[in-house]
């Protein structure tokens, strides 16, 4: 038997890696040539534009036999049969595909001898006729044709073979780190991944139109911003040249939304970009998409009943159903959530009370629990900690957590019946937090004094506890009515309602780590 070490796998892996290299510059040197031929005869291989008159799905629905439609269609060559005098291809456009049957005594001389110069994934215009084969597809036979963009790069087209009467399609573009940097080829190769993202265009869409109709109003604020705060992460860093100042990209926008229930608005909204300089992981992305609402004279007992309405309604208007499918569970979105306090939440999963207990006592519970913690957290962050470690995970059905301890809600209003806890909740919903929600906090005197006590914090070592905003304690000390705040991650809202395991999968462009 042959011995195989580690360095003959890593050899033999470096020697497929450069033949797969040699093979890659050789078809890109045969296509740069195939450019310059075509140059040479006058022909652009990068035209200003064509007009399109149908796609591909409409084409096939709408088709009926004896009856021919003329079209003009446009799309990239997916598959290529190139013959003497007559070839077959297919094309993919926005809809999907369709096959071309193109004859050199229909198209000409010259266009014929272009699309001999052509390969998979050139884009061209065609313009001509429905029929349908011999073999039953339904096809456009080409009366013009034109190249629209010359592909100098070959795409790493799937292979499909059909086994039992179904398609099997291998060699695909399925590597999920090389699909997430080069989405444009993944949305090539596999155009599903567009419906994702069709969606997610669609969820958004909703939940403006459902946020404008109840009479609030879209807003923008600032991205740079001289003092972040509205929650508790490390920030982005930068510098202003002109003013020589220190800016921060916002990691929430909730401070200068309150400004704006100060100045006299009773209902904004923003979805906003905003940006946490943390970890990367299935559920976190550096840059992420939320939006948060701000409604005066509410709390956020009116909030979780807002919530339950947006989160059925979106789901029963994008996928026509209040159950979604999310990481092998079936999760109804259907109204009334389950309520539970995060105490309870812990002592029903964990075992243990947290009520009452301090910083020490809640250092050992978590010890117990087999947590191991940074020295210098606080006692909101080891609940945090713990609720995250044994809870979250298990809140697979939309749960409402609420009434969060006070050191962990430096924003939040205090509980109006219970001392030590704000008026505070998060839906949690397939195990991870989807949005959270306060009775803001309006009185000036004790934000001022959260806020110092969040300064302190950062003096024990906690980089991620809140700054003192002298210019939002001067807005509150002009008087903000009562409110509630909302805050949803949309990404992780798409995420559970397309299905999908990764944020990196509702996220054209999400960060990765540097080739």
């Amino acid at each position: 038997m042959t011995e195989v070490s580690e360095n003959n796998i890593q050899h033999d892996s470096s020697a497929d890696r450069d033949a797969e290299l040699r093979a890659l510059n050789d078809q890109m040197k045969r296509r740069i040539e195939e450019r310059e031929q075509l140059a040479e005869e006058g022909i652009n291989p990068y035209p200003y534009g064509f007009d399109i008159t149908g796609y591909s799905k409409a084409i096939i629905e709408d088709y009926e036999d004896d009856k021919p439609k003329t079209f003009s269609v446009a799309g990239r060559i997916m598959t290529i049969r190139k013959m003497g005098k007559a070839s077959f291809f297919h094309i993919q456009d926005i809809e999907g595909k369709i096959q071309v049957y193109i004859k050199r005594d229909d198209v000409g001389e010259e266009a014929y001898r272009v699309f001999k110069l052509l390969d998979i994934g050139d884009i061209v215009g065609i313009k001509g006729y429905t029929f349908r084969t011999k073999t039953g597809e339904i096809s456009i036979h080409a009366e013009e044709f034109e190249l629209l963009s010359k592909s100098l790069r070959p795409i790493p087209v799937a292979k499909e073979k059909e086994v039992d009467g179904k398609k099997i399609t291998y060699d695909a573009f399925s590597d999920k780190e090389t699909r997430y940097r080069q989405r444009y080829v993944d949305l090539i190769v596999n155009p599903e991944v567009k419906q994702t993202f069709v969606k997610r265009s669609a969820i958004i869409s909703f939940m403006r139109r459902f946020f404008t109709e109840k009479g609030y109003l879209e807003v923008e604020t600032p991205i740079l911003q001289p003092v972040y705060g509205g929650a508790a992460a490390r920030p982005f860093t930068t510098h202003h040249n002109a003013l020589n100042m220190e800016l921060y990209l916002r990691i929430a926008n909730e401070l200068y939304l309150k400004r704006l229930i100060v100045g006299g608005f009773e209902g904004v909204f923003e979805f906003a970009k905003d940006f946490r300089n943390e970890g990367i992981d299935r559920f976190h992305n550096p840059e992420f998409t939320q939006v948060e609402l701000y409604v005066a004279y509410k709390d956020y007992y009116w909030m979780m009943e807002l919530v339950e309405e947006l989160i059925y309604q979106t789901s029963a208007t994008v996928n026509n159903s209040s159950v979604t499918s999310f990481l092998g569970h079936e999760i109804s979105l259907e109204p009334p959530y389950r309520r539970l306090t995060i105490a309870d939440a812990i002592r029903e999963y964990c075992a243990v009370d947290i009520r009452g207990k301090s910083e020490t006592e809640l250092r050992n519970t978590a010890k117990d629990l087999g947590l191991s913690l940074d020295p210098k957290i606080s006692s909101g962050k080891i609940i945090d900690e713990i609720f995250g470690e044994f809870v979250e995970p298990k809140l697979i059905q939309p749960t409402f957590i609420t009434d969060y301890p006070t050191e962990m809600s430096p924003l939040a209003k205090e509980h109006r019946s219970e001392k030590g806890i704000v008026e505070r909740f998060e839906l949690i919903a397939g195990g991870k937090e989807l949005c959270n929600s306060f009775s803001e906090l309006n009185d000036p005197v004790i934000q001022r004094e959260r806020l110092e006590a969040q300064a302190k914090l950062r003096l024990r070592g906690d980089d991620e506890a809140m700054l003192v905003d002298e210019d939002f304690l001067r807005a509150l000390e002009y008087g903000m009515p009562p409110c509630a705040g909302l805050g949803i991650g949309v990404d992780r809202l798409v995420m559970l309602l397309t299905g999908q395991e990764s944020i990196r999968d509702v996220i054209f462009f999400p960060h990765m780590k540097p080739e």
